[in-house]
């Protein structure tokens, strides 16, 4: 599936029909450049792989190195493989024209990290809601965990307090709301995954790939 390497700016907001306020979300999207192609022949699939930003010499290793200079171009700190874009050869730098306003994408990048929280804040939980009878300091605590002498053990999958964030999430279907190709910025109607600085993956949705043909 076509798309690009970015990385998101911020949150704003714009105007929609009738003065509605539209939060939506700020994306530098590019520019990549091919660093590799892989065909079926070769590597058993077909595939571009595209780079995204700069990563210092002193941090990359050997064979990176070999592997960047064969693009022309400095070492990259995110490479990602996609399918759908077999027209581009080693070296080609992919920007935001290949994205347009109205189109439907997906996103994906990694949830901020909570840290270890409770069960409240993690599932959901209401707490005790009472502080009488002695549940003065129960109102956020997860309360009996269901297991006897039989089984004798938590069971899998308890709800239970632990690390929350840093997941791998997808954002489907998020709409392109403006394109700015001079700066290589688009925004999205939306939040997306991930703080602000952080790494995002843009790939075109099938259902926007099937608005086209019915267009053409």
């Amino acid at each position: 599936m076509a798309g690009l390497i970015g990385t998101k700016v911020g949150m704003t907001s714009i105007f929609g029909e009738g003065g509605a306020i539209i939060p939506c979300t700020v994306i530098q999207a590019g520019p990549c450049v091919v660093t590799q192609k892989k065909s079926k022949d070769k590597d058993g699939y077909d595939a571009i792989q595209l780079g995204y930003g700069d990563k210092k010499e002193k941090n990359t290793t050997k064979p990176m190195k070999n592997h960047f200079e064969k693009s022309g171009g400095a070492p990259k700190a995110k490479l990602v493989e996609f399918k759908g874009m077999d027209d581009l050869n080693v070296g080609d730098i992919v920007t935001s024209e290949i994205l347009a306003e109205g189109e439907k994408v997906n996103i994906i990048g990694t949830s901020k990290g909570k840290g270890f929280q409770g069960v409240v804040k993690r599932h959901g939980f209401s707490g005790v809601g009472g502080q009488t009878h002695g549940q003065h300091n129960r109102l956020r605590a997860p309360g009996s965990l269901g297991a006897c002498s039989t089984p004798a053990r938590v069971m899998k999958g308890m709800k239970m307090g632990g690390r929350m964030g840093t997941d791998r999430v997808k954002e489907l279907n998020m709409k392109i709301v403006k394109v700015l190709n001079d700066e290589n910025l688009i925004i999205v109607k939306g939040s997306i995954p991930g703080h602000n600085g952080a790494y995002v993956i843009i790939e075109k949705s099938k259902k926007s790939v099937s608005l086209t043909k019915g267009k053409s």
